[in-house]
């Protein structure tokens, strides 16, 4: 059924790009920021045993609230109408677990601005791609895309679908639910509307519980760039030792992806090759390396779906 409603969600998203809005759930918005007022300050935080779990506490509750409902309809269904019902749930919760945003359109944009040579228009587009602000310096805007494209890729379709595989709808909509509620913090954070917490109990419990629902993801989806792309090149980057600015988990692993997915692409500059078009080059390698690792993935689980059916 997973397989079937994987492979029916493929076709979706390819047509039906007009109910990408439908991921976007501004109406969560609200309670997520109610959450964020009522996590303890360190004042506030609980004493002995459970001072160290203050800030998880209130996210691991809001976390399952916006879980509890997918949760309740899976177990209701069971296998009713020889798993029908299952099967449309698995679809709508599947569609709408991935992105919230459609990173093909970043991309397409961002390659639409380098072609205008809009530079204005080239940073912002790049910015959205990153979710952050970046140097100055094109050569390392262009590097930034290019890593943004492949780690991206993975908190908006590679999570998701490890997650959807292991455990299902409610897999899915789980690892959506964290990844929604870690974007909300750092958009409050950007506009510094936070809440009356701090970075240690607001981002700390957000990002150690993201990070633990990707820790595998990336290093699978690591594994897939370097088969789609240059296995030498992302083996090198992999084994390679860097400093590291990663303050947590989360960000020690879009680290190690990143890295993995520069070198897989493996990619040179020509000296005839303006910066417009080494950014635009550079973005469709990640992306079409995004796709390859993807078909491998679909290859994979198509597999291992037919063994087990077969076994």
């Amino acid at each position: 059924m997973n397989l079937i409603a994987l492979l029916i969600v493929f076709v979706v998203e390819r047509f039906a790009t007009q109910l990408f809005h439908l991921r976007e759930f501004h109406w969560l918005d609200s309670i997520i920021d109610w959450s964020f007022d009522h996590i303890p300050t360190e004042s506030e935080s609980l004493v002995g045993r459970f001072e160290k779990w203050s800030g998880f506490i209130p996210v691991i509750i809001l976390a399952t609230i916006l879980v509890l409902p997918v949760f309740l309809i899976v177990f209701s269904l069971s296998d009713t109408l020889f798993g029908l019902p299952y099967l449309i749930l698995a679809i709508i919760a599947l569609f709408l677990s991935l992105g919230p945003k459609h990173i093909g359109k970043d991309i397409d944009d961002y390659c639409t601005a380098l072609e205008t040579e809009n530079e204005d228009e080239i940073n912002k587009t790049a910015e959205t791609l990153t979710e952050k602000k970046l140097s100055t310096d094109p050569l390392e805007r262009i590097r930034g895309v290019e890593e943004a494209v492949c780690v991206q890729a993975n908190n908006l379709l590679f999570a998701v679908i490890f997650w959807f595989v292991l455990l299902g709808p409610l897999g899915a909509w789980s690892y959506r639910v964290i990844d929604l509620i870690r974007r909300r913090a750092l958009l409050n954070a950007s506009y510094d509307q936070i809440g009356h917490g701090t970075a240690d109990t607001i981002f700390k419990p957000i990002d150690q519980l993201h990070g633990l629902f990707t820790w595998i993801p990336v290093r699978l989806t690591a594994i897939g760039y370097a088969m789609a792309g240059s296995f030498e090149g992302a083996l090198s980057a992999w084994r390679k030792t860097e400093n590291t600015t990663a303050k947590n988990q989360s960000e020690h692993s879009e680290e190690l992806l990143a890295r993995v997915s520069i070198g897989a692409l493996a990619l040179q500059q020509d000296e005839d090759e303006s910066i417009c078009d080494r950014g635009f080059n550079g973005a469709m390698a990640a992306s079409d390396l995004v796709s390859r690792a993807l078909f491998i993935w679909v290859v994979v689980i198509a597999v291992i779906t037919l063994y087990g059916w077969s076994a």
